[in-house]
């Protein structure tokens, strides 16, 4: 098998519904990017339209790339085989070997949230910083951390799986909580993912408004929407405030759907500050600066430029 040894990196976001791909020089400028739709339901539709993608980009490129993948799930360091995935087609099957086989070539893979994570610590929104931790919420909720720019990705390969750990400081209006797909109960993604905040809302409030909806519901001064909303936050602020009593990083960026929104982005630092074990917590908390290019961004900052 051919070793990756072009200084172009190629990353790919592979999402439930699209696959985008980017290539960038070593200076992070981009020298090609393209789209295109994920085979849902199709292991092998995914690998060959990823080696389609692969095969444009460096075309478009005119450059030998390294590949970084970024996905949903993981890969397990104990069968090499994809688990986590709510793109459940690619679960139990050797996607990273059987990429790499195809594509001849060494492909390196991650987590979508490890992928954020080394975007915006290479140069985005946490750049300079040692040690970055990336949240993403949207659909579901995860997060990323990356030290020196490189991601954490932990002996069993689960660093940063925060969105499956129980909520931190549960009220008896919060226990035992929603359920989650992982067979639990009370996730921290079942509360602070979009879906989670709707379903919040609903319970308090009745109706059927998105996040979104709730959202503006709140801007336009709806007392029940600001009522959810606040609730949120202060949720928002006891999850993060383990991690931060745990990692004690040096920025937090939020990235995915609900990083849109300002308020949560501005009101973070307040609700996490009375959970931290410190006498002062000054932790800067950021919107993604890449925004939803970060995920392919970052997978092809998976490699280094040698």
């Amino acid at each position: 098998m051919a070793a990756s040894t072009g200084r172009a990196r190629l990353g790919i976001d592979l999402g439930g519904t699209k696959i985008a791909g980017i290539v960038l020089d070593t200076t992070g400028a981009t020298l090609a990017e393209a789209r295109m739709p994920a085979p849902r339901g199709d292991y092998r539709g995914t690998i060959e339209a990823l080696a389609a993608l692969v095969a444009r980009l460096e075309a478009e490129a005119a450059a030998p790339c390294s590949v970084g993948i970024g996905m949903p799930g993981s890969l397990s360091p104990a069968t090499g085989r994809v688990r986590n995935a709510n793109s459940h087609w690619l679960n139990g099957h050797p996607f990273g070997a059987d990429l790499a086989r195809r594509l001849d070539r060494s492909v390196r893979i991650e987590n979508d949230a490890n992928c954020l994570a080394v975007s915006e610590a290479v140069d985005g929104a946490g750049a300079g910083a040692r040690v970055v931790w990336a949240v993403i919420l949207g659909t579901g909720v995860g997060s990323g951390i990356a030290i020196d720019g490189r991601v954490l990705t932990g002996r069993n390969g689960i660093a940063g799986e925060w969105g499956h750990g129980p909520l931190a400081g549960a009220r008896a209006d919060e226990q035992p909580g929603p359920h989650c797909y992982c067979g639990r109960r009370g996730c921290i993604e079942t509360w602070l993912s979009g879906p989670g905040l709707a379903a919040d809302h609903a319970r308090r409030h009745g109706g059927n408004l998105t996040a979104e909806a709730i959202v503006a519901a709140a801007r336009d001064g709806d007392l029940k929407a600001r009522d959810t909303l606040a609730i949120h936050l202060d949720r928002l602020g006891r999850a993060a405030a383990q991690v931060v009593n745990l990692l004690d990083p040096d920025v937090i960026v939020i990235g995915g759907g609900l990083s849109r929104i300002p308020e949560l982005i501005a009101g973070l630092p307040g609700a996490i500050a009375p959970h931290v074990f410190s006498d002062a917590f000054d932790t800067p908390v950021r919107a993604s600066f890449h925004g939803d290019a970060s995920g392919v961004r970052g997978a092809a900052w998976l490699w280094d430029a040698d």
